[in-house]
């Protein structure tokens, strides 16, 4: 129903205001008004709340880091005895000193250098610390060396096989940019066979390289050097080339953790039975082949070597004088010479010797008298124990 609040008179006209009495469509609105205030009011309010509490836990945990070890020194806590131990066991833990990596070298790449290393892992070994200091004094990226596998050993074993490739890598990042292959254009290109291969000529000094394969590096972008042994001289270096071949033999070639861990396990067992000496003679066939070192040998022996070293296309020095080899020192000692080496360093005779090494060219009759000078030698190598 409605009802008339007011009469009024107005130009002769009567005015009233009808107020519904059911609730009307403006009083609908004044009530959603108050609510959505109400809600407002309720939403600033928790906000205000929750900001306010969390500085004051802030304030709290700041004032707790400052003046709690002061307060709680001295006071028996439940976490005392936790702490404690927690602190005795990293006491007993090893301290490993964090892995420092390098920073990048940045300099202009003049190109790719690929290698193919040939010859036992001791000579692989050398030329790869050649082939790093070449490329990074030739200002090149050199791809991770070829290991030899057609050698007399003929062993299939991959760089990545050996040695800790990432380590290697990242070991030397601020001297010679390294990388695992080729960028895929390149790659597709040696593929199909445009590149560049050769074998740079033994016993050069770094000028050679300047010289004679930068030119040819800048011209192809990729060159292959698929000989690597005895490359660079030796001597007459200057320092700066000699301390990056010792950095990358001592501290960038390092063994994969396989590798490392079966050394660790060889040299326990060997220190078991105390007191060992590890004989690397270099007296196998290939070698004596190789330098034409053949004292102690009969002719059949010394034919014999020759026709392996004439089988070998790549060995260039085909007639050797091994006496004049001798006399230059460029022999390696046989097992009796061996034998009275030990015997004028005083090495005890009780002492375990362990040859390690290849077949022994002409067996136990070279090596009768190392044995019978030391009883306890193992004829074996040491990855047969």
């Amino acid at each position: 129903m409605c009802s008339v609040e007011g009469i009024g008179k107005k130009g002769g006209m009567r005015i009233g205001v009808i107020k519904g009495g059911g609730g009307g469509a403006s009083g609908g609105e004044r009530v959603d008004k108050l609510k959505k205030s109400s809600r407002m009011k309720v939403w600033i309010i928790r906000a205000t709340t929750s900001v306010l509490l969390w500085t004051c836990i802030v304030q709290l945990t700041t004032l707790g880091e400052t003046w709690g070890p002061r307060v709680l020194k001295g006071c028996p806590s439940c976490f005392s005895h936790q702490d404690s131990s927690v602190s005795a066991i990293e006491d007993k833990l090893p301290s490993v000193p964090a892995r420092v990596i390098p920073p990048k070298r940045v300099y202009k790449n003049n190109g790719y250098l690929m290698v193919s290393c040939n010859g036992g892992l001791n000579q692989m070994r050398a030329a790869i610390c050649d082939m790093v200091t070449i490329a990074r004094y030739l200002n090149v990226t050199l791809i991770v060396p070829e290991l030899d596998k057609t050698s007399f050993w003929a062993d299939p074993s991959e760089f990545q096989d050996i040695f800790d490739v990432n380590h290697f890598i990242t070991s030397l990042r601020d001297e010679v940019r390294i990388l695992k292959e080729l960028p895929p254009r390149l790659k597709r290109r040696v593929e199909m066979g445009f590149v560049y291969s050769m074998p740079p000529i033994s016993w050069s000094d770094i000028s050679y390289y300047h010289n004679q394969i930068l030119p040819l590096i800048r011209k192809y972008k990729v060159v292959h050097l698929n000989r690597t042994d005895a490359r660079l001289a030796n001597n007459g270096q200057s320092l700066d080339v000699q301390k990056l071949r010792c950095r990358v033999n001592f501290n960038a070639l390092r063994f994969t953790p396989q590798i490392e861990e079966l050394g660790k396990r060889v040299i326990k067992l060997l220190r078991q039975n105390g007191p060992f000496i590890v004989l690397h003679l270099r007296y196998e066939m290939d070698m004596l082949a190789f330098s034409g070192c053949t004292q102690g040998c009969n002719n059949d022996k010394v034919e014999e070597l020759t026709r392996m070293r004439y089988a070998y296309p790549w060995w260039k020095e085909k007639i050797i004088n091994s006496d004049l080899k001798r006399k230059d020192g460029l022999c390696p000692l046989t097992p009796e010479e061996t034998a009275l080496i030990l015997r004028a360093l005083d090495i005890d005779k009780n002492y375990h010797i362990y040859i390690a090494a290849g077949e022994i060219y002409g067996g136990d009759r070279r090596m009768a008298s190392l044995a019978a000078a030391y009883p306890k030698l193992k004829g074996d190598s040491i990855g047969a124990i």
